[in-house]
């Protein structure tokens, strides 16, 4: 299977996210591999797998992660803005906090109140 006709092309690997902000009427085609997708306010969460196709119903953020090695398809007006973010991502900019440790010890932290 082929994505002839869409306007953005991802290869997926295991554990990447795909954020689609207010992209309602955008559609998403998996063309190998399987991925989970969910739409903010919507306690639907949708599985696609090969072959599958599915138009995004609501603004808002919609995720997509991939399960496994994936190449997805997407055409629609936010199609170009799309990227994939790697699943390490979020664990790489926590780990910055453990390397300003060292220059930040003898300076008073300033607290913020908690609610």
């Amino acid at each position: 299977m082929t994505c002839t006709g869409y306007d953005k092309v991802l290869k997926l690997s295991h554990g990447d996210l795909v954020e689609l902000h207010d992209a309602r009427g955008t559609t998403v085609r998996v063309t190998r591999g399987t991925v989970w997708l969910t739409q903010e306010h919507d306690t639907q969460d949708i599985v696609l797998r090969t072959g599958d196709v599915w138009t995004i119903e609501r603004q808002g953020l919609t995720l997509v992660e991939a399960q496994g090695n994936v190449l997805v398809c997407i055409v629609g007006l936010h199609a170009e803005t799309v990227s994939a973010r790697n699943r390490f991502a979020h664990w790489v900019r926590g780990c910055g906090s453990w390397f300003r440790l060292p220059w930040n010890a003898g300076r008073p932290q300033r607290s913020a109140p908690y609610y």
